[in-house]
């Protein structure tokens, strides 16, 4: 095994077999690993133990699901190293940023984390968009002590830190769940209600302006502007299921607002 960095990763995960080996041995330099399983009925508590028994500390904590951000909040909370890594159990990180962690992780004590460069993979496209795609940037790796999540937040949680953020510029964290379009669409139906359910609570009404005019401006701002038209036929589908999810997301605020309440909780 490799020398240890004074770094926690925190993953949630529920019947991940497919993914969690992946995420998990890009882990191997981590001096410890938060893994909170909420009810796995497939492979995925068998190969977590297979990977502690191997010698990578994991410490796996079952619990019961609470919901995105207090899932992922319990995860951070349970970390001891002075820094986290909060990662998703179906990415990973590639070999260059698995290198740049020691200098990531050497930042000033005036910086609280860093904004990593995420890939996507997509259906139909087995390498990773071209260089010129703009990856995603997304704060993941941070101080313990000077980030958390928005437990009121119901989907799309991010962490929220307090400090200087950076860019990390080597290395890409990879999103490997390439689904079909009629298992996405699935998962965007449950994303887009919850993200519904969150506006009704907040007491935010309906706009039919939003409803009329989010998703084209979200399909041209996946398409063109983070130039996913250079991924072909795979790009041109990934822009417009973003577009979909935008919809639903206004149309179900609508209706749920004509409801008078938030509807049924999603898991």
């Amino acid at each position: 095994m490799s020398e240890k960095l004074p770094l926690s990763a925190a993953v949630i995960c529920k019947n991940e077999e497919a993914c969690i080996g992946a995420c998990l041995a890009s882990l191997e330099t981590c001096a410890e690993i938060v893994v909170v399983d909420s009810g796995s009925t497939d492979r995925t508590l068998e190969i977590i133990r297979d990977f502690s028994a191997k010698g990578f500390p994991i410490n796996l904590i079952e619990r019961e699901w609470p919901g995105y951000a207090k899932q992922k909040q319990f995860a951070l909370e349970q970390a001891a190293q002075p820094w986290v890594l909060s990662i998703d159990a179906d990415e990973w990180l590639d070999d260059a940023l698995a290198a740049d962690l020691p200098h990531l992780l050497q930042a000033p004590k005036n910086i609280a984390g860093w904004r990593l460069q995420r890939a996507i993979t997509l259906f139909g496209r087995k390498e990773t968009p071209p260089d010129a795609v703009k990856p995603e940037r997304i704060l993941r790796l941070a101080r313990r002590e000077q980030v958390r999540f928005d437990e009121s937040v119901l989907v799309h949680e991010g962490l929220i830190a307090e400090g200087e953020l950076l860019d990390a510029e080597n290395g890409l964290l990879r999103h490997e769940r390439a689904l079909r379009l009629d298992a996405q669409i699935g998962k965007e139906i449950v994303y887009a209600r919850l993200k519904a359910q969150q506006r009704i609570a907040a007491g935010r009404k309906p706009s039919l302006f939003k409803l009329i005019v989010n998703p084209p401006m979200y399909f041209c701002r996946v398409y063109f502007f983070r130039r996913m038209f250079l991924c072909g036929v795979p790009g041109f589908i990934h822009a417009w299921t973003g577009a979909i999810y935008s919809f639903l997301g206004e149309a179900l605020h609508y209706q749920l607002w004509l409801e008078g309440g938030t509807g049924e909780s999603a898991d």
